[in-house]
């Protein structure tokens, strides 16, 4: 097994924003920070890198999202609704660190009221060698269309249980497919969609795992 050369610290930012006395806002921000003896130049770029995308969401949050919050607030009150409490949620999942790679998610949950609230994913995969970001193509080596590919790969896994998906899924995985949306196991490469672009809600984010092979390439390879 290919060595771990990174450590990681949770960074959190959390806090109950009222108004008039009461909470109509609570948020939980998490972002990792980053440890590597080995990669002291790239931990220093992805460290910048996930501090200012938590600091940009945190501003929004206490500006907009709150500003939102309060107009519920103030309308659920003059209407004698039970007062709805909006929420953020960001947190991660590091889905791999070995050798010169880190492959991680983050799922960034928000509650404006109504029946449920609503995540978007995204993703980053880092080659610590040069402190940069991998693209989807450069982990596939045979000679073909690398889009063609997974596209069918992942209409192939959907013909197994297609009842929690869209009756057009077939038309959606063509329209919503997007290269950005990928991280890397130590299985394979996992591409996914968002809420509601292939399949209902409750199906929830759609995951595709595709195996490493002579094709699909693992990242460690890189390193």
């Amino acid at each position: 097994m290919a060595k771990i050369y990174v450590t990681v610290k949770n960074i959190v930012l959390a806090r109950d924003m009222q108004y008039n006395g009461e909470t109509v806002l609570n948020y939980r921000i998490q972002y990792p920070e980053f440890a590597a003896d080995n990669y002291q130049k790239a931990a220093k770029i992805m460290n910048q890198y996930y501090k200012n995308r938590a600091l940009e969401y945190q501003k929004y949050v206490e500006t907009e999202l709150y500003k939102m919050a309060v107009e519920q607030y103030l309308d659920d009150v003059k209407n004698g609704y039970p007062v709805r409490v909006f929420a953020a949620d960001d947190n991660y999942k590091i889905t791999y660190n070995r050798a010169c790679i880190i492959s991680l998610y983050f799922d960034r949950y928000e509650y404006t009221g109504g029946a449920h609230g609503l995540t978007t994913r995204t993703s980053q995969t880092w080659n610590l060698q040069t402190g940069q970001m991998i693209k989807l193509s450069e982990l596939f080596e045979c000679l073909f269309d690398y889009r063609r590919y997974i596209k069918d790969k992942v209409i192939e896994q959907i013909k197994k249980n297609p009842d929690i998906y869209f009756d057009n899924y077939a038309e959606l995985v063509e329209q919503y497919f997007d290269v950005n949306n990928f991280y890397c196991t130590p299985q394979g490469v996992v591409v996914y969609f968002q809420l509601y672009e292939i399949a209902p809600y409750s199906s929830g984010i759609r995951e595709f795992l595709l195996p490493y092979d002579k094709c699909v390439k693992d990242p460690a390879k890189k390193c």
